[in-house]
């Protein structure tokens, strides 16, 4: 029997619940990455040795954001760091599959009901307070309750195919559990969600269309499809981000060839553990069971590959260390950004700890240009001034860098506090530039007036200067790790040099003067020289005050007793 299918109803019912259910989770991702963004560095910086722990905390931050990319860009930023290793990475990876499929298991209840009663409520919750955490609260109902909303359109739309012999022929095709999960792969790669593929199929099993065997397959290819979205982030990344990505497509390829072949053992199983529908006669029973088996199967799915491959986590890193070596490192640019990174935007609290790294790396990179100065500017030739003004334009690229980044991360919705650190970060940057500018420019400067002169510094006078430089350069040194690890004690202890760095300087100052002859010019000549470097000492240690003091004023005040 021929049926009148209507194909307006059903691409405009289709494609409309699929754009519904794909904003609903951008809404409720982006929002909840904002909620819990604060805690997500808290619960990733635990993982330190222990896999399982590392596979547990992967799949519950993927989980509370909804997004494994936001999960794999904080473990790029970690590895690169040296904070976190490959092999440790590995088992957060594994975990962030986990936490992928609760989506799935959400979406087998019957929640279209809920979803317009939702969407109300988070709608009021999300316009009406002003407490911005409260709003965000509100976006999280409303994203959801859009993602419940887009799955009963494509419900309703494709009911009508149960009965249209074209569709059923093609389904039947699928049984092939090969085509099934690459028409799941396919799907996934082009929408670029895992989570719709699983809903659709969820959806078509509970409509009695797909059987459980088919719905399984189609959802191992997701897991497929899904690793293309990886793959694009890493595209220009860091070679850790493109590590990232090879280990989530062995992970997800490696479990979907082990599983093909037991499709109908994994339906076994999950028709065993899934609740049954006793109550519901005959073909209607299966399609009421079927979303909570096909939500089943993608846990078990996941949780087995988890279980099976954790043991071998230092092996799959020294696997993917050797298939995406490391590239050579260029002369020409030792600050190229590292850890800033754009997909980080919608978790200001993430993309503001990438720019602190960023920022450190800068300040490292400074301090040894302060150290390598000294010798230059008292005695080195005019090549070895020529190589440390050339150290400044890496520092006035990752500046602009850090700016353009900073100022990108000011264009989204930030709380008070980021926005005050925001700025804290912005005044440590350009204070770390100007130091950069203080050595290249001021230092060589003085240290080529020297050579014209042809004034040599005194073994004496150069041994003074020296100490004077290492307690400026200890002092630096300290403030930016005070300000990478946001260490207030360490800040308070720069802050607290100034006594003792400006009385030496005094000192120095004075028995330099008492040494100066009447009227001898090359010596007059020598002590200007050796104060004027002194001087510029002097302004690069009140900078280094300047990032402790900056570093004090984020403190967050005391709770009230």
């Amino acid at each position: 029997m021929s049926i009148d299918l209507d194909h307006f109803a059903l691409w405009t019912g289709l494609l409309g619940g699929m754009a519904v259910f794909l904003y609903g989770m951008d809404v409720m991702t982006v929002a909840l990455k904002r909620a819990a963004g604060d805690h997500l560095k808290d619960l990733l910086g635990k993982v330190t040795r222990n896999r399982f722990l590392g596979a547990a905390v992967g799949a519950l931050v993927t989980g509370i954001v909804n997004s494994s990319t936001v999960t794999t860009v904080i473990l790029v930023g970690f590895i690169s760091a040296g904070l976190m290793s490959m092999a440790q990475s590995v088992a957060v990876i594994m975990g962030a599959n986990i936490g992928s499929t609760f989506t799935a298991q959400i979406l087998a209840f019957n929640v279209a009901r809920f979803a317009l009663p939702i969407i109300t409520i988070g709608f009021l919750v999300a316009y009406l307070p002003k407490s911005e955490d409260a709003r965000e609260y509100g976006r999280i109902l409303l994203g959801a309750g859009l993602v419940f909303y887009g799955i009963a359109l494509i419900s309703t739309a494709m009911t009508p195919l149960r009965d249209y012999p074209p569709f059923i022929d093609f389904i039947a095709t699928l049984s092939n559990p090969i085509a099934g999960a690459l028409v799941g792969m396919v799907f996934t790669a082009v929408v670029h969600s895992s989570a719709a593929t699983t809903g659709i199929v969820i959806v078509l099993a509970g409509q009695g269309v797909m059987t459980l065997e088919t719905a399984i397959a189609v959802a191992l290819g997701a897991n497929i499809g899904t690793c293309a979205t990886a793959a694009l982030a890493a595209i220009g990344k860091p070679r850790e981000a493109i590590r990232a990505a090879v280990v989530h497509v062995l992970f997800n390829v490696a479990g979907v060839a082990i599983w093909i072949g037991f499709i109908p053992q994994l339906a076994e199983i999950v028709r065993a553990i899934s609740p049954a529908a006793d109550n519901v006669p005959g073909a209607l029973r299966a399609a009421a069971e079927a979303p909570r088996q096909v939500a089943n199967a993608h846990t078990i799915f996941n949780v087995v590959n988890t279980l099976l491959f954790i043991g071998f986590t230092t092996q799959i890193a020294r696997l993917v260390e050797w298939l995406v070596p490391d590239r050579p490192l260029d002369a020409n640019e030792p600050l190229r950004p590292k850890f800033i990174d754009d997909n980080l935007m919608s978790t200001p609290a993430m993309a503001l700890e990438s720019a602190r790294r960023e920022i450190g790396r800068m300040g490292d990179y400074v301090g040894d240009m302060l150290d390598r100065v000294l010798p230059a500017a008292l005695s080195g030739s005019r090549q070895a001034l020529q190589e440390i003004e050339a150290m400044d334009k890496p520092v006035d690229r990752l500046h602009r860098e850090l700016i353009a980044y900073l100022g990108r991360i000011s264009a989204t919705p930030l709380s008070e506090e980021h926005a005050q650190k925001l700025m804290q970060f912005v005044a440590v940057t350009n204070d770390l530039e100007h130091v950069a500018d203080r050595i290249a420019t001021d230092m060589t400067t003085s240290a080529r007036k020297r050579i014209d002169a042809r004034i040599v510094v005194q073994p004496e006078a150069a041994s003074r200067i020296r100490a004077y430089h290492s307690e400026v350069v200890r002092a630096l040194s300290q403030a930016v790790t005070a300000f990478k690890d946001d260490d207030h004690e360490l800040a308070a202890a720069v802050r607290n040099m100034k006594q003792g760095v400006t009385g030496m300087a005094n000192q120095i100052s004075r028995e330099r003067f008492s040494r100066v002859p009447g009227g001898a010019d090359n010596s007059i000549r020598g002590y200007v020289r050796e104060i004027e470097l002194l001087e510029i000492l002097d302004g690069v240690f009140k900078i280094a005050r300047r990032i402790a003091r900056t570093e004090l004023a984020a403190e967050p005040e005391p709770a009230p007793a």
